[in-house]
């Protein structure tokens, strides 16, 4: 999990770098192509038949739900700072721990609903619109409409996450990514294709980069969810937020403002006391 997190954040500095020559579902689809082609060519080679899956309705189901989702992440990083896209991404494991209890019938504690609630405070403080906030020359020009898009991702991922817990424990890992592409590719095809604009070999290379660094995430993603009940397992991806904030000071010089690092604070707070990654399991 920590290993997937560390990709996401690459993942996530490359995205950023490539909307600036790019649009944002030509990025989806150019990732999607590369990792579809790059699963089907492991699948092949150790000789396993993605299709001969008995579950494959929940499988594209997952491939559906995690489409969406990435969209949505997609989206928040191109238009925010890097580190307030990806924290606010990070509430996801609450979200998980409730579906989870729903769908799987994993324990679900009442700092899980609390956590929540924290969360959602913290989005408000980095997202801070105006219709709450009022307009104040002291507050910095913010798209806060994109931070409620990020939020969407997260309970998206958070439906996903808990697909892939599901399917981990009868599934191959690489079949489980296999699906994620191939739902991907035909369902931004139709966006990306009519704005379509040609990249130079640097965007080649960047797109080749997000999908290099998507397959890696991917694979230790679904290999820490199999291992791990689905909350506790993805708490871990608030390592993510640390690289983020750290790329996008260095790469962009995006410092997260007061306010921003408030928010992130509370959310962060808010997903380690919730989900008990500080405490043991007994054994």
């Amino acid at each position: 999990m920590a290993q997937s997190a560390l990709w996401f954040a690459v993942m996530s500095l490359l995205v950023k770098i490539a909307s600036r020559t790019m649009p944002t579902m030509q990025i989806v689809f150019g990732r999607g192509c590369f990792t579809l082609a790059l699963s089907a060519l492991v699948l092949c080679r150790v000789r396993i038949n993605p299709f001969a899956s008995a579950r494959r309705r929940l499988l594209l189901t997952r491939g559906l739900v995690g489409s969406c989702a990435l969209v949505c992440f997609y989206a928040a990083v191109v238009h925010l700072p890097l580190a307030e896209a990806t924290v606010i991404h990070q509430t996801a494991p609450l979200f998980t721990a409730v579906f989870a209890a729903i769908w799987l019938h994993e324990k679900l504690e009442a700092r899980v609903l609390l956590g929540i609630v924290l969360c959602l405070g913290g989005v408000m403080m980095i997202a801070r619109p105006e219709w709450l906030f009022g307009e104040h020359p002291a507050l910095p020009a913010f798209p806060w409409q994109f931070a409620f898009v990020a939020l969407l991702g997260s309970l998206l991922s958070a439906v996903a996450y808990v697909t892939v817990r599901r399917l981990g424990r009868t599934e191959n890992p690489l079949v489980v990514v296999f699906y994620f592409p191939l739902v991907t590719v035909p369902m931004t095809a139709a966006f990306a294709i009519p704005q379509w604009i040609w990249p130079d070999w640097q965007g080649w290379l960047l797109l080749l980069g997000i999908g290099l660094s998507t397959q890696i995430a991917q694979v230790a993603l679904t290999k820490g969810l199999a291992r791990e009940p689905a909350g506790r397992a993805t708490t871990v991806g608030y390592l993510q937020v640390a690289f983020a904030t750290l790329f996008g000071a260095v790469m962009f010089g995006a410092w997260p403002d007061a306010w921003s690092i408030g928010g992130m604070v509370l959310i962060l707070g808010s997903l380690v006391g919730s989900t008990g990654i500080w405490r043991r399991k007994a054994h």
